[in-house]
This record gives C-alpha cells, structure tokens and sequence, in this order.
C-alpha cells in the first residue's frame, strides 16, 4: 500500500466524520470546534515531535509524527484541501533547489497594471 493511498482513506475517513456524533467521535469533535482549537492541536503535536526528536527517541518520533500528520489532515479537512492537493504541489517542486524555489517566493511579483 502507498503511502498516498494511505493518507487518501485516511483523508476519507476524517471526511465522513464531519457529520459524525461529536460525542462519540473524536474527529467530529475537532472538526465541529473552532479552527483555533484544531491549530492549538497541532502546534502541541509540533512541539511533541520536535521533543522526541531531541530525544533521540525513534518511536516517539513516528508516533508523534502520526499524530502530527493526523491533526493536520483535520485542518486541512475544514479547508477542503485534499492530500493530493498536497502532494501536487509536493511534486511541482521536485527537483526544485529549495534556495531556489524560497527565492521565486521574495520576488517582487510584476505589476500587472502597468
């Protein structure tokens, strides 16, 4: 199985939930409260990660990396941003130098009036 597959049922999954019973649903839970609750989440889930990697501690690491990748899926759920819209832009910067790819962000863009 691959790993887009994988995000894509996950994906799936969470998207059903949004009209699951907020009480026995976790996910219904996070997806009915406010936006600042999903992003408080996910800056915990950040700061667990970055955590177990200065541990040094490998199965903390993929846990919370899982937790981490979870939590935003929720928020990208509540945008209808999809994993694959993700990995779409994931593959327009292959093979892109990262310098490169941050540099044509700082560029002025052209005005188009002119």
């Amino acid at each position: 199985m691959t790993a887009s597959t994988i995000l894509q049922r996950l994906a799936q999954t969470i998207e059903a939930r949004k009209n699951a019973d907020p009480s026995i649903s976790y996910t219904a839970k996070l997806l009915n409260s406010s936006q600042d609750k999903v992003l408080k989440k996910i800056a915990e889930e950040a700061a667990e990660t970055i955590m177990a990697c200065k541990d040094n501690d490998r199965e903390q690491i993929i846990y919370e990396t899982a937790d981490l990748w979870f939590h935003c899926l929720i928020m990208l759920t509540r945008h209808d941003i999809s994993p694959e819209d993700i990995l779409r832009e994931l593959e327009r910067r292959e093979g892109i130098s990262g310098i490169e790819e941050k540099l044509s962000r700082s560029r002025p863009q052209p005005n188009k009036t002119e």
